[in-house]
């Protein structure tokens, strides 16, 4: 695996380092491309119950969520830190805090980024546990044409999991830029003068060739998740979006319709095309603080929610690293069916994307957290401490609910 670039040497990186452009696709994702809908259903939204309790008592404004080098680091920094777009804490159920920053405001679908790839990887894990699935698989077996490929001789299990070791074209994998022509793929206006590379997400994943034995180490790669994506469609004979609505967005109580964003085929860019509102990803994870339950109905099987933080199967890495860590970081994050699990006292585990997308759940600590974000992503900008400040807000809410 070779050093990754900084995003400083990238030629077309204005996505990750122009404020204003990130804001614009945050916001205007299905304005800038081809877009699905994910239907909301047509059942009445599930309340999102405030608290009686005084916020002024709640004082989450003047909790400390952390420290900097200044002192005390309170909730107005975090938010001006990581370009705070929508801030919304749950706790037990009710709604204790809720922002909006920059014009966005509650029925305003956000990009979820990465975020999305947990969704999916909720989806894959559901229809397994229904027998429509076969982990142990090959992709191939699903979808013929990816055969000889690095994702398609892999398992699903080892998509799920982020075990394969691929490069594309023939280059060696950077995973910076690798995310840049990913995007390439997705985006026109994004190609750089000259481009000649692929331009559907097939297109893509065709070049893919294996550069090690799948299901041995970690890597982060985007493939792996449109790869699942390709086999669940075929599986299923749906659309991804309709997939997301059938097993999720329908079941939840959604207030809005979220969408995906398409390639010029109409396939979802399902490892982070995907848009929805702070409430409704709220309610997605209170499902899951819930056992997968949404009142007396269970959405997901109580067992693949109560596993996504100790399912991670036996020959795959119990830590890995963050993308975003430096490369001496310590590794102690697990990843489990696209989930990101933090190991902490609370089972805490959360899905995250760039610019500071995040659904974070924590059973032990009844919390629920979504922040999303329009952080510029460059070595210059250090990224904001958003996981040490949910944990501090929900010790700080559970140690109100004790006195």
């Amino acid at each position: 695996m070779t050093e990754t670039a900084p995003l400083s040497h990238l030629l077309w990186s204005r996505g990750y380092t122009d404020p204003a452009w990130i804001r614009r696709f945050t916001s205007q994702g299905r304005e800038l491309s081809p877009s699905r809908r994910v239907w909301r259903g047509r059942a009445p939204a599930r309340p999102l119950p405030h608290t009686g309790t005084d916020p002024d008592a709640l004082d989450l404004d003047a909790l400390d969520v952390g420290t900097t080098d200044t002192g005390p680091l309170k909730l107005a920094d975090l938010f001006a830190a990581a370009r705070t777009d929508a801030f919304l804490v749950l706790h037990r159920g009710q709604v204790v805090y809720e922002r909006y920053l920059h014009d966005f405001d509650a029925c305003t679908p956000h990009f979820n980024a990465s975020a999305a790839k947990s969704y999916l990887g909720l989806v894959a894990a559901t229809l397994a546990h229904q027998g429509v699935l076969d982990r142990t698989a090959a992709a191939s077996a699903y979808v013929p044409e990816l055969a000889g490929t690095a994702f398609g001789d892999a398992r699903v299990q080892d998509l799920l999991h982020m075990g394969t070791r691929v490069g594309y074209a023939g280059r060696p994998f950077d995973k910076a830029i690798e995310a840049q022509r990913y995007q390439a793929v997705i985006a026109a206006q994004l190609r750089p003068f000259g481009y000649s590379g692929p331009t559907t997400i097939r297109e893509h994943l065709m070049t893919a060739r294996a550069t090690g034995a799948p299901g041995e180490e970690f890597r982060y790669e985007n493939g792996n998740v449109e790869a699942l994506a390709e086999v669940l469609r075929r599986v299923t004979e749906s659309t991804t979006s309709a997939l997301l609505s059938d097993l999720l967005w329908t079941k939840i109580g959604a207030e809005e319709d979220a969408y995906y964003i398409l390639d010029q085929e109409g396939a979802e860019a399902a490892c982070g095309g995907f848009s929805a509102t702070a409430r409704d990803v709220a309610r997605l994870g209170e499902m899951l603080r819930c056992g997968g339950a949404v009142g007396d109905r269970q959405v997901v099987p109580e067992e693949v929610a109560g596993t996504i933080t100790s399912g991670v199967p036996d020959g795959y890495p119990r830590r890995v690293r963050f993308p975003a860590a430096p490369p001496d970081s310590p590794a102690t994050l697990s990843y489990h069916d696209l989930w990101w699990v933090l190991n902490d006292p609370y089972g805490s585990y959360m899905a995250s994307g760039i610019h500071g997308q995040r659904l974070f759940v924590s059973p032990g600590l009844d919390l629920v957290v979504v922040h999303f974000g329009s952080q510029v992503m460059s070595p210059a900008v250090p990224p904001a401490p958003l996981v040490g400040a949910f944990v501090r807000i929900g010790v700080h809410l559970n140690s109100l609910s004790v006195r």
